[in-house]
């Protein structure tokens, strides 16, 4: 199927943080575009200000006109969907081309040379940084995550080069052809999918043989590849690592030359192997290393990957999107590493009944790190309730004494009431929108307060 034949282009889920990525590079290259979700958010929002027509009432009458020409249109679906979904089933019941959102990024990397980025963890980060040092060669970077350089999860380049974040969530990436791609991690994670780690795992060793060119794994993982690691023997070696003011600075030996005093602005050893394995992408595709050094100083980071909501002398706040205790880890080792001397509070919101199931013990040996703990309930996403398992049942084995479960209309108070100076609110469901509520208020003189 050839895109140039298609008008239309209708998404459902359009506020998908992947979903909508794809819906701007259609309406940039000239498609019509519109779309229904569940929610308004700020990305439907941006999405609107394009003139994207998107409604959030499943219901035949808001789709426009024009877009019921099934020559015309072509209609995408991210997994999300329910399968009773009144427009998905119109769509599919009157013959419709309907595809899943990484069958379109399929399409897109079969025409292009494309650069794909793959792993349980980092992979928003390292393909946000490898967009930002392939944007000089006219990549086209379809990211999960809003970058903060380009205020947007889309880098618009030329239709030549893609750098694509590959999902292995529903094995999504076995629909991509990537010419270059890494894999960074490959712990445990979407077991309601998968059911075994054993099972995820193949998913990545089948996604490894769909790269045509060459393959960069993180050392230690079963894959064979070029290998990169920080401070031990790799293809691809960081050393010399030092903080200097708040930024990174370390150098890099390559395959063939060593390169000096990078400079990099995101905090934690994970952000250097994810800057590693972006650069590694970057110098097998062939941009210059001196160009790949200065692209590496100005690269801002990813909202919702570390950022900061509040940064004061007395006081900070870091919004982050971690959902598994690998990252909530890296989030906390992170921390230490930039205020070793300070009382830490996270506030945590479980994503899934099956992942908190899953991984529960992790979870509580990750969260009990923190100086003091408090629990949101659980953002089911997708999901139905499992029995028994609630953010009470985690709190019970959090090793920790200040530790409380808490409902969103407590938090500023509870974050408060407490003495630490920095808070952390973790978590992929709707914590990402209730910071900027909790940011407004804590930014509040307190002589308006009530």
């Amino acid at each position: 199927m050839s895109f140039k034949n298609i008008h239309n282009v209708y998404f459902l889920g359009i506020g998908g943080i992947g979903m909508s990525a794809i819906a701007r590079y259609f309406a940039v290259n000239g498609k019509k575009v519109a779309g229904y979700d569940k929610t308004p958010s700020q990305i439907t929002t941006d999405l609107q200000d394009l003139e994207i027509e998107i409604h959030f009432e499943d219901h035949l009458k808001n789709i426009p006109i024009s877009f019921l020409n099934r020559e015309k249109t072509l209609v995408i679906y991210t997994p999300a969907i329910p399968k009773n979904s009144i427009e998905l089933n119109y769509f599919i019941d009157n013959n419709f081309t309907v595809l899943k959102r990484a069958a379109v990024l399929g399409k897109i990397t079969e025409s292009t040379f494309s650069l794909a980025v793959a792993g349980t963890h980092g992979k928003t980060t390292t393909s946000s940084i490898l967009g930002h040092l392939m944007k000089e060669v006219k990549a086209t970077s379809f990211l999960g995550g809003i970058a903060e350089n380009y205020n947007s999860n889309l880098i618009l380049g030329e239709d030549k080069i893609s750098v694509v974040e590959a999902d292995e969530f529903d094995r999504s990436f076995l629909q991509l052809s990537p010419n270059i791609a890494c894999i960074t991690s490959m712990d445990a994670d979407h077991l309601d999918i998968y059911g075994e780690a054993e099972a995820l795992q193949e998913s990545f060793f089948a996604f490894s043989q769909k790269v045509s060119e060459t393959l960069i794994v993180a050392k230690g993982l079963p894959l064979k590849g070029l290998t990169y690691a920080v401070n031990e023997d790799a293809d691809y070696k960081a050393f010399n690592l030092k903080i200097d003011s708040g930024k990174y600075i370390f150098d890099v030996q390559t395959p063939s030359e060593i390169i000096k005093n990078i400079e990099f602005h995101l905090p934690g050893n994970h952000n250097v192997m994810n800057a590693l394995a972006a650069l590694a992408m970057a110098d097998v595709y062939g941009i210059s290393l001196e160009n790949i050094k200065q692209s590496l100083s100005t690269f801002k980071g990813v909202k919702r990957r570390f950022s900061y909501k509040i940064k004061t002398d007395n006081f900070v706040l870091i919004d982050d999107y971690a959902h598994h205790p690998t990252e909530i880890n890296a989030v906390e080792n992170s921390i230490r590493e930039m205020y070793p001397n300070e009382k830490v509070m996270v506030v945590f919101q479980p994503h899934l009944f099956s992942r908190t199931r899953d991984f529960i013990d992790d979870f509580a040996s990750a969260l009990s790190k923190f100086d003091e703990v408090i629990l949101l309930d659980i953002y089911p996403a997708r999901e139905e309730p499992i029995p028994n398992v609630t953010s009470e049942w985690l709190l019970s084995k959090i090793d920790n004494r200040q530790k409380k479960l808490t409902q969103k209309n407590n938090l500023i108070k509870d974050i408060k009431n407490s003495s630490a100076k920095v808070v952390a609110m973790l978590g992929a469901g709707d914590i990402g929108v209730l910071i900027n509520e909790v940011t407004n208020q804590l930014l509040k003189p307190q002589e308006n307060e009530v």
